[in-house]
């Protein structure tokens, strides 16, 4: 997509290709995460040395990797997103209430938060169905065509309706909302009378048959709002405001959504209502009781590392791309809100470098300014907002475990020429599956196809996330979940090793394994040989995992 126009030119101070990567990352978040250079120079009206540059220098980072001539979001992107919401708390306080709802309704909650005219969710409890949820965190909908809409349209001022109204004048077909479908052209829906808005002059345009205005008075009035297939036919939602108990603003919005095969949306808030409102007043009270956010330790010696990957990479490394960057990951839990001074001491960037970056985001509108502006950004201090999602977070936030791990295991069976695999236990816990694969391209190789399911006790994969002793053919650390090995255990001539892929709390939820023929590997081989890379492989996969798992849930399979 082409760089935001909130306003006619940049800033001179403005950092050019700060602004061409983030417009960058943004259309390969619209692509649902995988373009290519040529589909990039064309999406953003970059020369195609400048995309390629600009490739580079995110695949340096970790943000991007090249897959053929493609390229491809990782999840190491989503660190930009999990700033955002680790410094707005409401996911971490609030998502528990929103899955034990979820599962005491057995319909789909989401938390949404105002983004100027639109919303972007930040937590989805969704329910597995046929006919399920397709909305990711941070999509980015039209206020109007949600339930959430009307209730953060009852705080908006004058600017905020005059804004809305020439949005929905230039795009009243949402063309500018990807992830939703497009409305009929206001000229062939039926008339509408005209309805005065909360604020300012009655009358502007207005999608279809969609009388925002009105459903924003009743929000208003009725302190709830419904969404009657507004997204599209089948899709019902009812919303009520969680309320920030200091300022008595709105925080989010709990939203519990179903389809009309189920409920219509009257039957919706007359039957969840209610309970909807009880799960509210107890996510206001949490609010209410969270203690003060403790300041986690930010990242350092980012500067540093920048500066050697230019003079390693020379001319296709942009720094100041790279720098720009990292001011967003300044922020998080317990820094909501930095100054000038605090994002260079937390970056390691020198100040002059730190304020052009903070100038930058503020015109794109990824950052706001929440103190006193009389001095100039050196004196205020600055918030992140919902914006900084939309740099690669909603394609990835549903990322299951085998595709995070899947590159890493093509690059293991290249370092090591043997077939590697990745394997969950099955619900019932007695037998392994296999969700990723990478074969060796060897005449003879173990075979065993995704989905395969094997004996868990058989198996080293099994052996280690059952955590069972040593056994025959099994050779073991004093650490039984170290890593296993068997020994033409399972089938004859087969020699496998395994190690462990622990979540962010540090349970074993999958096994990674490499298997070869005897007469290529012996045991000391694979234990001196293959050991290291298969642990080396195991980190980076929980590192993806981690960052994507941090407010999202990484499905195994």
């Amino acid at each position: 997509m082409p760089l935001p126009d909130p306003i006619p030119t940049p800033p001179a101070e403005a950092v050019a290709p700060l602004m061409r990567g983030v417009a960058v990352l943004q259309c390969l978040t619209e692509a649902n995460g995988v373009l290519s250079p040529s589909a990039l120079e064309r999406a953003t009206g970059l020369a195609r040395s400048t995309v390629d540059r600009i490739v580079a220098t995110l695949a340096r980072m970790g943000y991007v990797r090249l897959d053929g001539r493609d390229a491809t979001l990782t999840p190491r992107v989503m660190e930009l997103g999990n700033a955002y919401l680790a410094a707005l708390r409401l996911p971490a306080l609030l998502s528990a209430r929103a899955d034990a709802l979820a599962d005491e309704l057995d319909e789909s909650v989401s938390l949404a938060v105002a983004d100027h005219d639109g919303i972007r969710f930040v937590h989805q409890a969704t329910r597995r169905r046929a006919m399920s949820l397709s909305f990711r965190i941070g999509d980015l909908l039209p206020a109007e065509r949600t339930a959430p809409g009307p209730l953060f349209a009852t705080e908006w001022t004058p600017e905020d309706w005059q804004t809305w109204r020439t949005r929905l004048r230039k795009d009243p077909q949402n063309r500018d909302f990807p992830t939703v479908p497009p409305v009929p052209p206001i000229s062939t829906a039926p008339p509408v009378p005209p309805v005065p808005p909360v604020y300012g002059p009655p009358g502007g345009p207005r999608a279809a048959s969609i009388d925002f205005e009105g459903r924003t008075r009743d929000a208003a009035s009725a302190h709830y709002a419904l969404d009657d297939q507004l997204i599209e036919p089948g899709l019902v939602a009812v919303s009520v405001p969680v309320r920030d108990p200091r300022t008595g603003r709105i925080a989010c919005a709990a939203n519990v959504v179903s389809h009309t095969s189920r409920h219509t949306a009257a039957d919706l808030r007359d039957t969840l209502l209610a309970r909807l409102r009880t799960a509210v007043a107890t996510m206001e009270e949490d609010l209410r009781q969270a203690p003060p956010p403790a300041s986690g330790p930010s990242r350092s010696g980012l500067a540093i590392w920048t500066g050697a990957s230019k003079q390693e990479l020379g001319r296709e490394f942009i720094e100041s791309l790279a720098r720009g960057l990292t001011v967003l990951t300044a922020f998080g839990e317990g820094r909501a809100e930095l100054t000038l001074t605090e994002v260079a001491k937390a970056t390691g960037l020198a100040r002059a470098t730190a304020r052009r970056a903070l100038i930058t985001y503020e015109y794109l509108g990824l950052l706001s300014p929440t103190g006193a502006a009389a001095e100039g950004p050196a004196h205020r201090a600055f918030a992140l907002t919902p914006r900084v999602l939309s740099l690669g977070f909603p394609p990835l936030s549903r990322t299951p475990l085998p595709q995070i791990a899947l590159p890493h295991l093509r690059t293991l069976t290249d370092a090591i020429q043997e077939t590697t695999s990745l394997a969950v236990l099955t619900e019932a816990g007695d037998e392994v599956q296999y969700t990723a694969r990478v074969p060796a391209s060897h005449v003879m190789s173990v075979d065993v196809r995704l989905g395969t399911r094997l004996p868990a006790a058989r198996t080293t994969a099994g052996r280690l996330l059952l955590e069972k002793p040593p056994g025959p053919g099994l050779t073991t650390p004093a650490d039984p979940v170290a890593y296993t090995l068997t020994d033409e255990e399972l089938e004859q001539g087969v020699r496998a090793i395994a190690v462990p892929i622990r979540d962010r709390a540090g349970r074993v939820i999958a096994a990674l394994n490499a298997s070869a023929h005897v007469a290529r590997r012996t045991t000391e081989e694979s234990v001196h040989h293959i050991l290291p890379a298969l642990r080396s492989t195991a980190s980076h996969i929980e590192t993806d995992l981690h960052t994507a798992a941090r407010f999202t849930r990484v499905p195994l399979t």
